[in-house]
């Protein structure tokens, strides 16, 4: 599938991007592609050029030469279906004064031994509990890695193992988690989906039934259906055969820079037996299998955004939504301003918190509720909102800003021992007190 993505932005006039591209272009698509393991057609236009990929957001990259140079990634990666990478170099005269915008960098960073401790992945993008207590992190480029905190006790176990293509993982992009009443563990990349019975992986791809190799989720309904969202929809696994499930087009005027309305960000279950399923153009719809009856919500309904990224029932049974600012896709930069944030709804009407503009203004793919009952928010290039049903708290640092400067949350889980694990655009981290540290491979891994 083909979406809209502004990845290569190289400033100056047409004939100084064409020397670019000849000269940088096979270079920077290799390691894209070694980095998300994908690859995109190149596209000129005007004074930039255009690497199409899928479903990344916010990598970028600075120079401070001639000929750009890597010097820094961030990426966001349920954080939108846009992989950015934006080029800048010291020829400000030719963007017509313009200075591109740029992370501001850390100045100072005094790295300790534990800093420089290898970091579990770049882009921790889920985080997953099985039925025996081990702990699953989905990655970008690096398959899933397994933290089983018994294994340390056993001989010749490590309590971190990796799995990725060479162990048989269907691909190294990972996307969604999920265990079967068997406790089989189900694993969505962008090659396809993977099931692993502990000791040897079954991969499916499109020519198996799936209606797209690209899944960005995998969940298990309390029948023990499979459902398996992708970039082109929906469908679902009763155990021997994949059936494609047809979601209905809401009435929604969707932008012409914006393709990516078939794309299923999302899945849950509620109490009532509802599923919803969460869309990046189309907004929200859940199902009752009972009934076999869709509810449609989009803007009008009071969605503050069409593009839902995540999904979440609360303790209440509210249904709240994460939404991304749908205006970062136009390709014009000066109109990306939009509405995204957060909404709750109580199956009669929404709430948008809008005093709460930090928030509302920015992308939001992660939220999860505590044991406690509090609510965490992961607000893209903010920081993290807890909400306690009264007050919102932000907490914008934590012990790595050099890794975490954009504040990409992908993932949040609290764990059986009641450590709170934070997937992020830079790495693995938990809540210690009020802080969000770091944890690297060699930890720490203990409460």
């Amino acid at each position: 599938m083909l979406a809209h993505c502004s990845v290569l932005r190289v400033h100056g006039n047409r004939k100084q991007a064409e020397k670019h591209k000849k000269d940088k272009a096979a270079a920077l698509e290799e390691h894209a592609a070694k980095l998300l393991g994908v690859a995109g057609p190149w596209h000129m236009s005007n004074t930039h050029f255009t690497l199409f990929y899928t479903p990344f957001t916010s990598v970028e990259y600075g120079a401070d030469s001639f000929d750009p140079e890597i010097k820094r990634i961030s990426m966001d990666i349920r954080p939108s279906i846009v992989l950015l990478i934006t080029f800048t170099s010291l020829l400000s005269s030719a963007c017509s004064g313009q200075q591109p915008s740029k992370p501001q960098p850390i100045a100072d960073v005094q790295l300790t031994k534990s800093d420089t401790a290898p970091q579990l992945a770049e882009y921790v993008v889920n985080v997953f509990e099985d039925s025996k207590g081990r702990l699953w992190f989905s990655t970008i480029g690096n398959g899933v890695a397994r933290y089983d905190p018994s294994a340390s006790l056993m001989k010749g176990e490590k309590a971190l193992t990796y799995f990725s293509v060479e162990e048989g993982l269907v691909g190294s992009t990972v996307t969604g988690i999920a265990e079967d009443k068997e406790g089989n563990l189900w694993f969505g990349s962008h090659s396809g989906l993977s099931k692993f019975d502990g000791k040897t992986f079954t991969n499916y791809t499109t020519k198996d039934g799936i209606n797209h190799e690209r899944v960005s989720q995998v969940f298990i309904d309390k029948a023990g259906i499979l459902w398996v969202g992708t970039w082109a929809g929906v469908c679902r696994f009763d155990g021997s055969t994949f059936t494609d499930f047809p979601l209905p087009i809401p009435d929604v005027e969707v932008p012409v820079f914006q393709a990516t309305t078939n794309w299923v960000t999302d899945i849950l279950q509620d109490k009532k037996g509802n599923i919803w399923f969460g869309r990046s153009g189309y907004g929200a719809c859940s199902y009752n299998p009972a009934t076999g009856r869709f509810t449609q919500f989009t803007k009008k309904d009071g969605l503050s955004s069409n593009c839902v990224q995540a999904i979440m029932e609360d303790q209440k049974g509210n249904i709240w939504f994460g939404f991304r600012v749908a205006e970062n896709d136009h390709p014009d930069a000066d109109k990306r301003k939009g509405i995204g944030g957060v909404s709750r709804y109580d199956g009669r009407s929404f709430t948008t918190f809008s005093d709460m503009k930090e928030l509302n203004t920015t992308d939001v793919y992660t939220i999860y509720q505590d044991r406690a009952g509090s609510i965490w928010i992961g607000a893209t290039r903010i920081g993290v909102y807890r909400y306690d049903g009264t007050n919102f708290t932000l907490i914008d640092k934590t012990d790595r800003m050099d890794l975490t400067y954009s504040f990409g949350l992908q993932a949040a889980l609290e764990d059986k021992k009641g450590t709170l694990w934070f997937g992020m655009s830079g790495g693995l981290f938990k809540l210690k007190g009020s802080s969000i540290i770091n944890v690297t491979q060699d930890g720490p891994w203990n409460p």
